[in-house]
């Protein structure tokens, strides 16, 4: 192939080639554990790295065609999975092991373990600890996600989304109440206990009076003008 100039001929090995290599490709998609709907894809991909190999080899170099194609290939195979497989960024030495330990587990399902093995189990087969088989464990939800409809609750009845809070209304009023906390201490001490007892104690105008030793009609007119203060300083703030 490298002899021929480009034609048809040249075309025809360069198909020959990469069909004869094809398991190979297909051989080292499978080093790598990831769900059943994902690996014609990872084949595809290594499929890929396989036509790179073919186009980019040199015989002149002196080295054997497949010391260059399996690299080529398990290069374009982790970059895509780095790249393209990631719901969420996870660090590269994260997905490293997370690979290690999804190998590990496809090794112990065809062992006849159908969970994949043990954290100790895992431990021993990957050479890390217990605390990095955890951690590469937990990596796995960034790359499958559970579905918003998965069915959970005792009777598996209820979607994830239905178990999911919604936004607090009361965030909407954070800014007002820190800003509220910077001028309450303006307010003389009498106006502040009367605000209190009237909004945070929930008292009626009348029990409010009688606590402070003043009028209902006095307590109507200092909320109105407490009220005010506030409002004014908040708008100039």
């Amino acid at each position: 192939m490298a002899a021929c100039p480009p034609g048809p001929e040249r075309d025809a090995l360069r198909e020959q080639a990469i069909r004869a290599y094809l398991p190979v490709a297909r051989r080292i998609s499978r080093r790598y554990g990831c769900p059943a709907e994902n690996r014609e894809d990872l084949y595809q991909v290594a499929c890929l790295g396989l036509v790179k190999a073919v186009d980019r080899y040199d015989p002149r170099l002196g080295h054997a065609f497949l010391s260059y194609a399996v690299p080529t290939i398990d290069g374009e195979v982790k970059r895509h999975l780095r790249d393209h497989t990631w719901d969420v960024h996870v660090p590269r030495r994260i997905q490293e092991r997370h690979r290690r330990v999804r190998l590990a587990q496809e090794e112990m399902r065809r062992s006849g373990d159908a969970r994949g093995g043990s954290v100790s189990d895992l431990k021993d087969l990957t050479g890390l600890d217990e605390e990095g088989v955890r951690l590469a464990l937990q990596a796995d939800r960034a790359r499958n996600p559970v579905s918003m409809d998965e069915q959970r609750g005792p009777e598996g009845n209820i979607s994830l989304a239905a178990t999911l809070g919604a936004e607090d209304p009361g965030l909407q009023k954070v800014t007002d109440v820190v800003a509220l906390a910077s001028v309450l201490p303006k307010l003389p001490e009498r106006e502040r206990a009367v605000l209190k007892l009237y909004y945070f104690n929930s008292l009626t105008q009348r029990q409010v009076a009688d606590a402070v030793g003043i009028s209902q009609m006095h307590v109507s007119r200092l909320l109105h003008r407490s009220c005010a203060f506030l409002r004014r300083s908040l708008m100039a703030g």
